[in-house]
């Protein structure tokens, strides 16, 4: 976490008062690159950029070849032209070397701006010398749609903060210091003023315009679960002329939708946010006529006439219908846990937990991907970040290039053989008792924060007796599910059709999938194909 002292080298934040610079230094990333690493991709949303240490390099793919436009060193700014404009960056963003950057993300350079306005002055500044053309400073406060109130730290806050953001929605966050006696938090504040105390997610979601019941009783295709499995599903099917219906219970993208960077999909050679991913799919299905439907889930299936009952009431008929729910993280098994469940233990990770990390120590739990992701993700906001492994090191189930990243990063330490056996605090988490296994002995550690990433489960309990499922409760397709009782058909089922005919599962809740974004989206193609045959037979 950068220091105010650190802050004013640099010239144009040398003359701000204490207090500003004491905001800013609790707003920005604090990154440490090594040489050659990205630190953003043409494309991605505006930003600030400040050079605190060594030299970065400006690059542009032209021709199909990255050229390198430009450079800025220790005190220069980057994402001027994108922040003046409104636009995403147009070009990518390296380290030449070791080096160290600074990144204020949009909303909080307007509230810099709105503190220091000499900051924006001298972003315009910057930004005419690239634009002879530029009349007037074009960025302005994108218009939030909802304001969100209450306590830090609240966990139900946290809760609303982060399905607003994961839904794509813009709002404004204002921090209770001093909570109001019996005033029950959060609060949604809408533009016009209308006010909703603690709402449920579903009443919070049709407040700010997301949809929330079907428009329709009949669909040619239903999918349950909006992850990229489903999501490319939703495409597929809608740019066929299918009539489709996602039904999601939080936000579209899944578990993926929370990765900071996905490194392994084809088509992005530097790598994409899982956020991003799933925004882009989501334009992409909506845009060719998929319906979105957020905060219902499935609570039962009629096999015979794939009928879906949906929690509230509501009954979907669906020509075929897709399974593409996903797995839910698992939990720690330890006595009064749920007790800090969004008041210092949290399962998962996403970009909106930044503030409950900042400038804190926190621990993190888990050694697969998505628990590398975050540790450095949360590296950059927080003073320490631990992670603690079961097993003896990273190396079984993290992938290299994380691990590397992790080893370069100093704020990060990794502790194998560690896990948590106790957590203490009143309201919120104050500490955490962790054994070491191999010494056999225990220290109480101090933190208000532990992120979980443990591993998931498929939750298909709900699901009727006839769509078989293998031991661990994901769902069998095509030849494991061919002999099942429940399959009366002739034929053999197509490769991810379940035990029940016009049902199909893809994604990450099948047996024997890939658990890789690119192979859900594969899946997701797959099963239209499949649906199309199926409806075919049936006609």
């Amino acid at each position: 976490m950068i220091g105010i002292d650190e802050l004013r080298t640099v010239k144009t934040f040398a003359p701000l008062a204490p207090e500003v610079l004491g905001y800013l230094a609790g707003a920005v990333e604090d990154i440490h690159l090594l040489d050659g690493e990205y630190f953003l991709h043409e494309g991605d949303e505006r930003a600030l950029i400040v050079v605190i240490e060594g030299l970065v390099e400006i690059t542009k793919v032209v021709a199909g070849i990255e050229r390198v436009i430009g450079t800025r060193k220790p005190g220069q700014f980057f994402g001027e032209v994108p922040l003046t404009l409104s636009t995403n960056f147009p070009a990518s963003g390296r380290a030449a070397g070791a080096a160290r950057i600074i990144k204020l993300d949009v909303a909080g350079y307007y509230t810099l701006a709105a503190m220091a306005p000499s900051v924006p002055e001298k972003v315009g500044s910057l930004a005419r010398r690239y634009l002879d053309s530029l009349q007037e400073l074009a960025a302005e406060k994108p218009d939030a749609v909802a304001r969100v109130i209450g306590p830090r730290r609240h966990a139900k806050v946290r809760e609303l903060s982060t399905f607003l953001t994961r839904n794509h929605v813009a709002f404004e966050n204002t921090t209770l210091e001093a909570p109001e006696d019996g005033q029950a938090y959060p609060v949604l504040e809408l533009r016009d003023g209308t006010r909703y105390a603690d709402p449920p997610m579903r009443i919070a979601a049709k407040a700010v315009g997301l949809e929330v019941v079907p428009s329709a009783t009949d669909y040619d295709v239903v999918i349950l679960g909006g992850g990229p499995a489903g999501l490319t599903a939703a495409v597929n099917a809608a740019a066929e002329g299918l009539r489709t219906v996602v039904i999601e219970q939080l936000a579209p993208g899944g578990q993926a939708g929370t990765s900071t960077r996905i490194e392994n999909y084809t088509g992005f050679p530097y790598g994409i946010s899982g956020d991003d991913l799933a925004s882009r799919a989501l334009t992409q299905a909506t845009r060719l006529g998929a319906e979105i439907v957020v905060t219902r889930t499935a609570c039962g299936i009629d096999p015979g006439t794939r009928r879906v009952e949906l929690d509230g009431g509501d009954t979907l008929r669906a020509g075929a219908l897709i399974v593409a729910t996903g797995v839910a993280w698992r939990t720690l098994t330890i006595p009064g846990a749920e007790r800090f469940l969004g008041n210092g233990l949290y399962y998962g990770a996403a970009h909106s937990d930044a503030p409950l990390a900042q400038g804190q120590d926190i621990f993190i739990v888990g050694a697969g991907n998505s628990a590398g992701q975050a540790a450095i993700f949360f590296s950059r906001h927080a003073r320490t970040v631990t992670m603690l492994l079961r097993g003896p090191s990273l190396a079984s189930r993290m992938s290299s290039y994380l691990i590397e990243q992790i080893e370069a990063t100093a704020a990060i330490e990794v502790q194998p053989n560690c896990q948590i056996t106790a957590l203490e605090g009143d309201k919120s988490l104050h500490a955490i008792e962790v054994l070491d296994s191999s010494s056999g002995t225990s220290t109480l550690r101090a933190s208000p924060a532990v992120f979980v990433m443990i591993g998931a489960d498929a939750v298909t309990g709900w699901m009727p007796a006839h769509i078989v499922r293998d031991r661990h409760g994901f769902i069998l397709t095509g030849p494991d599910a061919a002999d099942a009782p429940a399959w009366n058909q002739a034929r053999r089922p197509f490769a991810l059709e379940t035990s029940v005919p016009g049902i199909f599962a893809i994604g990450d809740v099948r047996s024997g999938s890939v658990k890789r974004v690119a192979a859900g989206v594969g899946e997701g193609g797959m099963s239209i194909a499949f649906t199309h045959q199926y409806l075919a037979l049936a006609d």
